[in-house]
């Protein structure tokens, strides 16, 4: 290198220096300027030695005259660190025309190496005059500018110079084409703000953003209001209690976790309900749904949500199904709807919606039954008259009909029924069928009788309940001799009884022996004669009753329709010791009773027996009878 300023001779020294220290370029130029005025300061100076001298100065470094240092700058320098001076950058931004291939070389020097110009931004975004230029240039030029510039560990930073210096429009451009600038900022927003800047409160809604939490920002006013007029929120528990107490100075801690959509409703705030409305599937999936205790939502409420087209159907029930109560009617609800009302029991249990339900399209006869089955819809419509117009007739013979129904739930339901019925129904159970007839709730004739006829029991009780129809259509009725036994034991009084057996054939009918003891007792009991009895018919009466007081009570009231060959005929089918009643040589003995006084009596006037006495004896007083002798 000697040999390069030996031609300097005794000067070769200077030479040396001033070319080694930068003093000397081809053009003198900055030789010259130490000594004219005007033009590079010493600062300048120093600088272009820095940078010829492959030394970057700190962004900061001052610099007096930007025009002579960036025009004794060459064109690399441009693309090089040596661009990155508060200053020169200031300078280039200043005079776009003049700089723009400075300024385009510059833009791309830095989106080249972000990372390492981030000392320079970060100085710049503080000091530097052109904070906006720079950023719309670095936007408009580099398309990977936000996504870097989020990816940085100065984010935080940088994303909040890029809102606070772009325009409204450069801001929503660059939201539009960056989604992912929103979701940060929404997620950090507090983070931002203190990043300093003063970023306007319109600003921030060019973003369209939902930021995460509100009261993380609350000591920005301005900015919260515009966040929450705009509904530039998450819909989210925090954020809507927030909401609720900052701006409707709602202070009841119960009201938004017991109620949420009726305060909200009731609080009548337009930006909120829009915001609501706009979002409603947000809403219920992020707020009502996570309240465990939000089980008191207002009757107006609850239709509101009902009436909605846009909810998926399985947050709607589960919303339902956490309320306390149900709505009143059908009105306005969707018909998709009303099968799942039904279903989990969220409609007022009344007549009037199970018609409503029918006459939907999405009727569904399992559903109406599972729901009149339930204990609230059975104690709710116990006792509560069914619709008797003509188009209510398909409610009324939906339970009529039902079989499906519990027992329990049919006998509440068919009395409601406001009339009687002219039939039975076709196909329920004996259950059922026994609530109808111990509720007389059908009509008694013969035709109906004789739908019981696989049920006797049924049968008898209807009969009873209905005993003077029966015996108006009695002739009417094909009923056998075990139905009428049965009829007789039943308890439907002698007087009734007594008017039964005079329409039958006793004869045929007491040829069984427990008949012919029914009819014996029926007999005794009332001290009745009845017509249509003949002597066999008696007969069968006396032999087949029991005990023997009442055979002898019968024969008692009987004995003249048998001649005495036929009264000794009867005496010797009876229970000892009237079979020792016939000429002999005993003495039979029967109980002291005023029964046993008659029957000797008459014994004796018709000279069956001879005499009789009362006695006296060790085991009571007793009645002798004295036989004739053979």
């Amino acid at each position: 290198m000697d040999n390069l300023f030996a031609g300097f001779g005794e000067r070769a020294d200077l030479a040396r220096f001033l070319v080694l220290e930068g003093h000397l370029d081809d053009t003198y130029y900055q030789y010259t300027s130490l000594f004219h005025s005007g033009r590079l300061s010493p600062n300048d100076n120093k600088f272009l030695i820095h940078i010829r001298g492959f030394r970057n100065p700190e962004p900061n470094f001052q610099i007096d005259n930007p025009r002579e240092v960036i025009a004794a700058m060459r064109d690399e320098d441009f693309s090089r660190n040596y661009v990155l001076n508060i200053k020169i950058v200031d300078g280039l931004l200043a005079d776009p025309s003049s700089y723009a291939k400075q300024i385009s070389r510059l833009q791309n020097y830095i989106a080249s190496d972000f990372e390492g110009c981030e000392q320079f931004l970060s100085a710049y975004y503080t000091h530097g005059v052109a904070v906006a230029k720079l950023i719309a240039g670095l936007s408009r030029t580099w398309p990977d500018f936000i996504v870097t510039a989020l990816a940085s560990s100065a984010n935080l930073t940088h994303i909040a110079r890029i809102i606070g210096h772009s325009t409204n429009v450069e801001l929503k451009s660059l939201a539009s084409k960056h989604p992912a600038l929103a979701a940060f900022v929404a997620q950090n927003l507090a983070a931002i703000l203190e990043q300093g800047g003063d970023i306007p409160p319109e600003r921030l809604t060019m973003l369209e953003m939902e930021t995460v939490d509100l009261f993380a920002v609350e000591a920005y006013p301005g900015i919260v209001r515009a966040l929450f007029d705009g509904g530039y929120y998450e819909i989210s528990i925090n954020n809507i209690n927030f909401i609720l107490r900052t701006f409707l100075q709602i202070e009841d801690e119960g009201g938004p976790a017991e109620q949420n959509y009726t305060l909200i409703l009731e609080s009548g705030s337009e930006p909120l309900l829009k915001k609501i409305d706009g979002q409603f599937d947000e809403y219920l999936e992020n707020v009502l749904l996570q309240l465990p205790e939000n089980r008191r939502e207002s009757v107006e409420a609850m239709r509101r949500v009902v009436t909605r087209e846009d909810l998926e159907l399985e947050p709607l029930v589960s919303f339902l199904e956490q309320q306390s109560t149900s709505l009143p009617s059908l009105d306005d609800v969707p018909d998709k709807l009303h099968v799942t009302l039904f279903e989990i029991g969220k409609i007022d249990p009344t007549w009037e919606n199970c018609l409503a339900f029918q006459r939907g399209e999405s009727y569904n006869a399992d559903a109406l039954t599972d729901f009149l089955n339930g204990d609230a819809t059975i104690a709710a419509l116990r006792g509560h008259p069914m619709p008797d117009e003509p188009e209510a007739r398909s409610i009324r013979e939906f339970v009529f009909e039902n079989d499906t129904l519990s027992d329990d739930a049919y006998d509440a339901y068919v009395q409601s029924l406001q009339y009687k019925s002219e039939v039975f129904p076709k196909s329920v159970g004996a259950g059922k069928m026994k609530t109808l007839v111990n509720r007389e709730l059908v009509v008694f004739s013969a035709e109906t009788l004789s739908r019981l006829a696989d049920s006797p029991a049924l049968g008898v009780a209807f009969v009873k309940n209905n005993i003077d129809e029966f015996l108006e259509v009695q002739d009417e009725c094909d009923l056998d001799d075990d139905f009428m036994q049965k009829l007789l034991e039943a308890d439907i009084g002698d007087g009734n009884r007594l008017r039964i057996l005079a329409t039958m054939d006793i004869g045929i009918f007491t040829s069984l022996r427990a008949r012919a003891a029914l009819v014996g007792e029926i007999l005794v009991r009332t001290g009745t004669k009845i017509d249509n009895l003949d002597a066999d018919a008696v007969r069968a009466v006396i032999l087949g009753s029991r005990p023997a007081a009442t055979q002898i009570s019968l024969l008692n009231r009987f004995h003249m329709m048998f001649d005495v060959e036929q009264v000794q005929d009867i005496l010797q089918s009876m229970p000892s010791p009237l079979p020792e009643i016939k000429p002999g040589w005993g003495a039979p003995r029967l109980a002291n009773t005023q029964v046993n006084v008659d029957f000797v009596t008459w014994l004796k006037s018709r000279k069956i027996i001879s005499s009789w006495s009362k006695v006296k004896g060790v085991f009571g007083d007793g009645i002798r009878i004295y036989l004739f002798r053979k």
